[in-house]
């Protein structure tokens, strides 16, 4: 199997890397939501233009956008 993001060979859907920043991302948004109300979409727009969102958090943020997944 290979990653969504990067086409890295891995076990599951994403690489290790992006993993780690897809589990963020889902977590995070919790907070957001309770803080602002919005949408996932919003949220992950907002993280893939935000500067201080690192390389992989904004590659999976795009991803999910593009793929429509959550």
């Amino acid at each position: 199997m290979k990653c969504k993001v990067c086409k890295r060979e891995t076990e599951s859907k994403y690489c290790e890397l992006h993993d780690k920043a897809y589990r963020n991302i889902v977590k995070e948004y919790d907070v957001w939501k309770k803080a602002s109300d919005v949408s996932w979409k919003e949220y992950l727009s907002a993280i893939a233009k935000n500067s201080y969102t690192g390389l992989w958090a904004k590659e999976v943020a795009e991803h999910l956008m593009k793929s429509g997944e959550k």
